[in-house]
Order: C-alpha cells, then sequence, then structure tokens
C-alpha cells in the first residue's frame, strides 16, 4: 500500500547546480512526531543506477518505508538521466559523483544511509570517501564501482574499440531496453579518475552489501573483492542465490528494507 504522504503524485522538485543544470528530486521530510516513529534515525538517500531513473520499485519501496517511520529520504535523478536536465552522453562518474555531493549538501541534514544500486554504488562509495562525517551506513545493491573498466572493458570487443576511437562512443547492448546503451569514450577515461578497485578503500562506515548470483551484469564475485578492500570492520555481505542484477522482486525488496532497518536504528520494520 502506498504511503498517503509520499510526494510522488506531485512533480518533482528541483535543484540548480553550480553549473546551472536543473536536477529533480523527491524529499520526504522528517516525519510526524510520534510515539512509534523515528525522527531521529539517519536520513536516507537513494542513488540509482546507470541509464535509471528514481522511479524505480527500490527507490519508491524505500521512500513508503521511509514514510512509514517518519525517516527522511530523498531520491533524485542525475543529469541526463529521468527527469533531470542534460544529455546522458555528456555524463561521466565525476559529473554524476558531483550531482550527488550537491543533493547530499544541500537537500539532507546530519547522518545519512546511502543506498547506491548498480553504478550508484560506486557513487555511493565515492561520496562516503568525499564526506565521511555525513555517512552512517551504506546499503549496495549489485554495487559496481569501476564497472567502465571491470565490466565494459573486458566486453569490448576490437570493432567496438575500433568505433570508439573513430567517434568517440560505441552502441552497447542492454538486456533492460530495446534501445543499447550509449558509452562514451570519455566516460571511459574519466571513469579512471574515480577507481576504487586497485588498493584498500578507506571507508570504516558500516557497509551492506547485496548481491544476486544470477546477475549477468555484475558478477556476486565483485563483492567479495569489495568486501576485502572495504577498511570498515563492519561489513556484511547477502548473496541471493536466485537474484538477477535488478534485486527488485518482493523478497529481494524485503531484504533491501529490512537491512536499511537494522542500519538505522534495532527497532526493525514497522508493523504492516
Amino acid at each position: 500500500m502506498s504511503n498517503p504522504d509520499s510526494p510522488t503524485d506531485q512533480p518533482p522538485q528541483t535543484l540548480a547546480c553550480e553549473d546551472g543544470t536543473i536536477l529533480a528530486y523527491y524529499k520526504t521530510a522528517t516525519g510526524k512526531a510520534s510515539a512509534e516513529g523515528h525522527p531521529d534515525a539517519p536520513g536516507l538517500l537513494f542513488l540509482g543506477g546507470f541509464m535509471s531513473d528514481m522511479t524505480g520499485s527500490k527507490a519508491l519501496a524505500l521512500e513508503d518505508f521511509a514514510g512509514k517511520r517518519g525517516q527522511a529520504f530523498v531520491r533524485f535523478d542525475y543529469r541526463g538521466h529521468g527527469a533531470s536536465e542534460g544529455r546522458f552522453t555528456d555524463g561521466t562518474i565525476g559529473t554524476w559523483l558531483a550531482d550527488a555531493l550537491a543533493v547530499l549538501d544541500r537537500l539532507t541534514e546530519g547522518p545519512q544511509i546511502v543506498v547506491g544500486s548498480s553504478m550508484g554504488g560506486w557513487i555511493m562509495l565515492l561520496l562516503a570517501l568525499a564526506r565521511p562525517e555525513r555517512i552512517a551506513g551504506l546499503v549496495g545493491i549489485a554495487a559496481a564501482p569501476d564497472f567502465t573498466e571491470e565490466i565494459i572493458g573486458p566486453r569490448t570487443t576490437d570493432a567496438f574499440r575500433e568505433k570508439m576511437a573513430q567517434d568517440g562512443y560505441i552502441l552497447y547492448p542492454s538486456a533492460y531496453s530495446e534501445e543499447p546503451y550509449t558509452i562514451t569514450n570519455d566516460l571511459i577515461e574519466e571513469g579512471r579518475n574515480h577507481l576504487l578497485l586497485k588498493g584498500p578503500i578507506p571507508i570504516t562506515a558500516p557497509v551492506r552489501l547485496l548481491y544476486g548470483m544470477q546477475d549477468s551484469d555484475v558478477p556476486w564475485q565483485m563483492a567479495v573483492r569489495l568486501c576485502e578492500l572495504l577498511e570498515s570492520r563492519d561489513v556484511e555481505l547477502s548473496i541471493v542465490k536466485n537474484a538477477g542484477h535488478r534485486f527488485s522482486e518482493p523478497a529481494e525488496i524485503d531484504l533491501l528494507l529490512r537491512t536499511v532497518a537494522a542500519l538505522s536504528d534495532p527497532q526493525g520494520l514497522p508493523e504492516s
């Protein structure tokens, strides 16, 4: 059942970045004061994936979850995604990280639990490195740090590389859309400024990682490497045997919400 206080049915609010780009977002403020509320729990910030947007089932489930608990929540679209301005092909890991930093700095207050899906898991880790004092915890869903090198790179054929050199981009097949992804040379080159899997990752906040063993895009073995490299002593990994990349089946959403609830406080999920 949807949360009656959800802003989903309203037009998104907007945030102007320093360069003038307008980002679209939805924000649920801390909730009504009540004995059953959780107004002192950390805020929740959702970071979507590559060519995804803020209207997906995981984002909406988290919004509903936060509304029931009286917990602050923000979801937004990076530039070139969803309802935000900009061209997708102009985006890079650095520009999308800058968008996430603007949202964290200007739309949230106090400690945050950041939930990152796929590419959003890479942005999540970079955000935690940039603003460690703001991070109460991290939850990665099929987190894909360094995906431009670790995933796209090995799957790029010689023909694709020749076309990239000639045109500055390639059309990369997608399992989730009839339209292929446009992968630009700028995305690959700029992404090398943000690689994390080459050595220790100095994040000390609690980290929870959720992966599906049937994920054909982000191999679950990446999660083991990530666990080893994170310096935090509080890292937990859940691998769901039958889950795929989307991680959006009811049981998978339930695991996500219970994971966020446990990081937020010991109260767990509210009664249905």
